[in-house]
């Protein structure tokens, strides 16, 4: 199976199933001397699952604590390759045994049984779950940590669920103090409390809701990215359409330039304290795939969780005849707020492979006296 890594010198390689033994990432490339440990990973593990509400997710809830196996002596990176696990423990395949010839609308379960002529794992989805959002989510805590040492910062929030959505720019302490207090991931608390009820009531009818994150990444130097086919905005759409049930990317105003003029679109330079800067940013950062220097801003639609108790219409593949099917199991009704630290992260690993192409993070880093 193709296509588990990406990156050319900050490199990823994801392993594992959802009902697998484990999940696990391995991660080439990263730079010798950096400060890292299992505790700068297990807080982004432990922000995955929204704790807070266990009514608007899933009833399977793992502990996800992570082993570094290799690439790390001494409290600092090594140079070589660093893999990285979580355990599968709260698993439940008896519950896809009966759905094992019925293809769920909207998953993968189809085509990869065509794909792989049915030896793939079809437990939870296998290769295709959510579940393999945790590997990305490692490899990003290693990513922020690398970016820390460039002071560039990467956040992501819920901007909207369903029809619900927040019209507030929130400010960066409101992102970085309030987004992961709300089980929704929306900085603005008024409107977090019409997301979760939105979220109820589908679950409630047996439906479910997709949404919309935001992602900003800040101080990102000017410079970075190479058209044409490796332009930062193209690589980094290429990462975040690595999460389930992304559908969709926008950088800047996205769509919306499409109904503007020239002078509406166009981001006048101007200077601000002796560096060049946009008086706007409607083209996020990114200009001709590099980045301007300005704030990478881009937008990520989510389709809604396509396992619903809604009774649904398919085909039984042994019969190849019409079938109905109504998903039972442990299924998010919602998993906007469990992907808000999945994008930051693959922005982030992006952002890092990116940068160590362009020489801005070196091979080995100086060791802080």
């Amino acid at each position: 199976m193709a296509g588990n890594s990406i990156g050319k010198e900050f490199v990823i390689t994801s392993f594992g199933e959802s009902h697998g033994k484990q999940v696990g990432v391995v991660i080439d490339g990263c730079p010798a001397g950096l400060p890292f440990s299992e505790v700068d990973v297990q807080g982004d593990l432990d922000r995955r699952i929204p704790l807070q509400k266990p009514e608007l997710v899933s009833g399977r809830v793992e502990k996800d604590v992570v082993k570094i196996l290799s690439g790390v002596f001494n409290g600092f990176t090594t140079g070589a390759p660093i893999c990285m696990t979580v355990e599968n423990r709260e698993t439940r395949s008896s519950d896809y045994e009966s759905l094992r010839n019925l293809p769920r609308p909207a998953h993968s379960d189809y085509q990869a049984t065509i794909k792989y002529r049915g030896f793939n794992d079809y437990r939870g989805g296998g290769r295709f779950s959510g579940r393999l959002t945790v590997a990305i989510i490692m490899a990003g805590a290693l990513a922020k940590k690398l970016l820390s040492s460039l002071d560039i910062a990467v956040f992501a929030y819920t901007k909207s669920i369903g029809k619900t959505r927040t019209e507030k720019q929130p400010s960066l302490d409101e992102i970085k103090q309030t987004t992961y207090q709300s089980a929704v991931r929306c900085p603005d608390p008024a409107c977090a409390q019409h997301m979760e009820t939105a979220i109820l009531n589908a679950r409630k009818a047996g439906d479910s809701l997709g949404g919309v994150v935001e992602c900003i990444a800040l101080k990102v130097p000017v410079g970075v990215g190479a058209p044409l086919f490796d332009a930062l905005d193209a690589d980094l759409a290429k990462a975040v359409f690595s999460v389930p049930a992304v559908k969709g990317v926008e950088f800047g105003a996205g769509f919306s330039l499409a109904k503007m003029k020239g002078s509406e679109a166009n981001d006048a330079f101007t200077v601000q304290s002796g560096k060049v800067v946009t008086v706007t940013n409607q083209a996020g950062g990114i200009l001709g795939g590099i980045s301007s220097g300005m704030p990478i801003t881009l937008r990520v639609a989510i389709k809604p969780t396509p396992s619903i108790a809604k009774e649904q219409q398919t085909v039984d593949l042994s019969k190849m005849e019409h079938a109905k099917i109504t998903v039972g199991g442990r299924h998010d009704p919602c998993v906007v707020p469990k992907a808000v630290p999945a994008i930051e992260a693959a922005v982030a690993i992006t952002l890092a492979d990116h940068l160590v192409r362009a020489g801005f993070l070196p091979k080995v880093l100086k060791r802080q006296e």
